[in-house]
């Protein structure tokens, strides 16, 4: 057992804590916040995607998206079991909040968070059609390998396990995206409506990372519960998505 006065020296030389009992303070309020963003942005994200399906266009299509959002909601599930071993009301958390609520399409609310829930503040932006959702699916798809390869690395053990488990389904994810934009920028209108929705996507998509010097990483690294600083994460992400982009002729 580790005491709480030598946590932050236990946990920076690569410790791992188990279970609730050994969990301190100020340590467990961090690790809630960390699992309910998770939780609440694969619930927000999947019940946007949910309102694209029937706009795919063939059935292979359909079932990509029904999948992905199947997998989303599932992925929300097995860390909110997680949760549930510190008290947590699994039970209500799924109609808890309005899940599939946006806000205007032209609003720019940065970083900040809307109403009570906790997902990233680009799912409180509304999907315009299967070429706009599709251009969604890779930004964000390849932001999220990126943060749950992060995450895998968390110091509270069966939450490190389920992101290291969850990783492989969002990389497909991913790669199901590419796959559609591939076929999307074939024609000329489907290349110039990919492109405006990157213009629109790419920046909101970015901000899922943080500020630059967020006050609160030193804390949270001390803990073990992040590694790279938001500013790492956003500049693998950005070469990730310059490196798919050019490949579509897209840059």
């Amino acid at each position: 057992m580790v005491d709480t006065m030598s946590i932050e020296d236990y946990l920076a030389q690569g410790g791992m804590l188990t279970s609730p009992s050994n969990v301190p303070p100020r340590y467990r309020g961090e690790l809630l916040r960390l699992m309910a963003s998770f939780v609440d942005s694969e619930l927000a994200g999947s019940a946007g995607f949910a309102d694209i399906i029937n706009d795919a266009p063939g059935i292979q299509e359909r079932i990509s998206a029904a999948k992905i959002v199947l997998e989303k909601t599932d992925h929300a599930g097995q860390v909110l079991d997680v949760m549930g071993t510190f008290g947590a009301d699994t039970g209500r958390y799924a109609v808890h909040y309005p899940w599939a609520a946006r806000v205007a399409r032209d609003a720019d609310i940065g970083t900040v968070r809307q109403g009570g829930d906790m997902r990233l503040s680009v799912f409180h932006y509304p999907l315009d059609g299967w070429v706009d959702a599709v251009v969604m699916n890779v930004l964000m798809g390849a932001a999220s390998v990126i943060q749950l390869r992060e995450l895998g690395r968390v110091s509270y053990q069966p939450l490190a396990e389920v992101f290291r488990a969850v990783l492989p389904r969002e990389t497909r994810h991913m790669e199901l995206g590419v796959t559609g934009l591939e076929q999307i920028v074939k024609s000329e209108d489907g290349r110039k409506a990919a492109r405006a929705s990157i213009e629109y996507w790419r920046p909101r998509v970015a901000a899922s990372f943080g500020l630059a010097g967020s006050a609160r990483f030193d804390m949270l690294k001390r803990f073990g519960l992040r590694h790279a600083t938001n500013e790492t994460l956003l500049a693998e992400w950005q070469a990730t998505v310059d490196a798919q982009l050019a490949a579509l002729g897209l840059n």
